[in-house]
């Protein structure tokens, strides 16, 4: 079984970017936990900072028949990318957004997602632990 895990905007910065909202681990030590927790999945990994290239990795993951399910953080772009939406709506595989911080206690601008109406599932205010939810949800379908 393969879970792609797509990763948006400054989610590169992990560790580095205001680490009293999202920490100090590093994207790398998230995936390698999310890996860990479950040895018997394939987990592809992909980030970007541009918004096409998410729209790309979205389609080709999520016509792949490999593939499971697909995580997604799609960073600032959940506020505001209807075309990731679309993308999200124009595959058959399930997407689970996650979002490590509790985008309904921050900014107001950041309370809405036009993604998560296209996505299967929302996981927010988990911190990184909502990867490892993500997939256990995926697993389970």
């Amino acid at each position: 079984m393969t879970i792609s895990i797509v990763n948006g905007p400054n989610l590169n910065l992990l560790g580095k970017r205001q680490p009293e909202v999202y920490g100090n681990e590093s994207l790398d030590e998230t995936l390698k936990k999310v890996a860990e927790a479950f040895p018997q999945i394939e987990f592809r990994n992909f980030q970007s900072n541009c918004e096409g290239s998410l729209i790309d990795i979205i389609q080709r993951e999520g016509f792949d028949p490999e593939v499971k399910g697909i995580i997604l953080n799609p960073g600032a772009y959940a506020h505001y990318s209807y075309a990731i939406a679309d993308a999200i709506s124009s595959i058959p595989a399930p997407v689970v957004e996650v979002h490590i911080s509790n985008i309904h206690a921050r900014e107001e601008f950041r309370q809405h997602s036009v993604t998560a109406k296209s996505a299967q599932a929302v996981i927010c205010g988990c911190g990184r632990n909502g990867y490892i939810l993500a997939a256990q949800h995926i697993i389970n379908l």
